[in-house]
């Protein structure tokens, strides 16, 4: 004799089980939640008030020279140059050059936008790297408050 248990015969199970998708999802979601803040652009940093060491220069370097009323001078050209021709100047300047390298060396008073428009201009006109000139700290900046 043949016991039936439950009430039918072998059916198939049409229900999705849905338990290895959660376990996935929460999976993921933790590996989101623990990544997502390191992925912020701009971490706020305190730079360090300590002293450069020198960069090394020849006599072949180009410096540029953005004074405080937002004038531009290429070496020791005494003549400022417009903002609006200083791409095609660097482009011819470094048109020849091997070593592309540009110092600029900006007033303190100067706004960062301007130096940053300066050095994407630097950028588009063939400059490869680019380093900022500064004065050395001095004993009663460099002691600790």
């Amino acid at each position: 004799m043949m016991v039936h248990s439950g009430g039918g015969h072998n059916r198939v199970l049409s229900e999705i089980n849905i338990t290895p998708f959660v376990d996935v999802m929460l999976v993921l979601l933790i590996i989101f939640m623990v990544t997502a803040p390191l992925l912020q652009q701009g971490l706020p940093v305190h730079l360090p008030e300590a002293a450069a060491p020198a960069l090394k220069r020849t006599k072949t370097d180009v410096i540029l020279t953005i004074q405080k009323g937002g004038q531009l001078f290429i070496g020791d050209d005494s003549g400022a140059i417009p903002m609006e021709e200083l791409e095609g100047r660097l482009t011819a300047l470094y048109s020849a050059k091997e070593q592309k390298d540009l110092f600029i060396k900006a007033d303190k008073n100067v706004l960062y936008g301007e130096v940053v428009k300066v050095m994407s201009m630097a950028k588009k006109a063939g400059v490869d790297r680019i380093g900022m000139l500064t004065q050395p700290e001095t004993e009663t900046e460099a002691a600790p408050n």
